[in-house]
């Protein structure tokens, strides 16, 4: 019996729809992190990128639990001396709530060319709407 490997002809790439409204920002971004991999496709492998395309919508109504709205840090860095920056998910959740799901679903992704691709499958809107309407989108609900 021979192991089967997925061609890239095999490879069907579904567009996934997410809602963030409500939903724990831990828990969304491991199911996020799947669907991107390909981990709910039977032909996963992990050294070949299977996964999806995912659109989140509403990401700053993503719920933080504890007091990790005032509490946790994100570290940005210039490159230059003294260029680290250091912002709470307050702030961030106020100017960029897109990064606060893109921060935590790229932690959880390899650190490979691979995850690299597939983070650039990640479509993460801060309301309700965005420009993907001609595409056909699937519900997910984590």
């Amino acid at each position: 019996m021979k192991t089967f490997v997925p061609e890239p002809k095999d490879i069907q790439r579904n567009w996934y729809l997410v809602d963030a409204n409500g939903k724990t920002l831990g828990r969304l971004a491991v199911k996020i992190a799947n669907l991107l991999r390909g981990r709910i496709k039977p032909i996963y492998t992990p050294n070949v990128d299977t996964g999806d395309f995912v659109v989140v919508i509403n990401a700053a109504q993503v719920k933080l639990t504890g007091r990790k709205e005032e509490l946790k840090q994100y570290k940005t860095y210039t490159g230059f001396r003294n260029g680290l920056y250091h912002t709470s998910a307050a702030t961030l959740r106020a100017t960029k709530p897109e990064r606060i799901i893109e921060h935590a679903v790229k932690g959880m992704l390899p650190r490979n060319h691979i995850a690299r691709k597939m983070f650039k499958r990640l479509k993460v809107y801060g309301g309700d709407t965005h420009p993907h309407q001609s595409v056909t989108l699937k519900p997910f609900n984590p």
